[in-house]
């Protein structure tokens, strides 16, 4: 990639988190790390890439948060009952047509589990709603017309 493009990506990437993380500051959402973490994950320079790679976080965070909250008070929070949810989870991910979402259904899970198990529904649906935050800043960013033609890999 030119340094054209790459200064593009970087920049809508770095407006879609300052987006995301003023949209879930002003929420007052308890986790904004993941509103800017998503949005950079799913910023591309083509708004049908960063849709598509949008609902893979989207179907692999509620996986992961799902299968966290349900494993919480089933499974000790130990290693190995952590390795078990991640194995639960991704496994989920694969059978539910998530494949590429399954890594990440797994540590959002192994998350939920570790660090949350006081409060696993809660933290899902926070953790849901701020991956949801960072994915629509990237979404709105994905309709700002490129500041400069890029002739990259895909021809767009």
């Amino acid at each position: 990639m030119s340094f054209w493009p790459s200064a593009q990506l970087s920049l809508r990437a770095s407006v879609a988190a300052v987006l995301s993380l003023l949209a879930a500051e002003f929420l007052a959402l308890p986790f904004p790390i993941y509103a800017f973490i998503a949005a950079v994950i799913v910023t591309d320079l083509h708004p049908e890439v960063s849709r598509a790679l949008g609902i893979r976080r989207l179907a692999a965070t509620i996986i992961g948060a799902a299968c966290g909250a349900g494993l919480s008070p089933l499974v000790p929070a130990g290693a190995w009952g952590i390795g078990v949810g991640i194995l639960v989870s991704m496994l989920a991910a694969q059978l539910l047509g998530a494949r590429d979402g399954a890594r990440v259904a797994g540590y959002i899970c192994g998350i939920v589990m570790l660090d949350h198990s006081a409060a696993p529904w809660s933290y899902a649906v926070y953790r849901f709603l701020e991956t949801a935050l960072g994915v629509l800043a990237a979404w709105a960013i994905s309709f700002v017309p490129k500041l400069l033609r890029t002739d990259d890999a895909q021809g767009k």
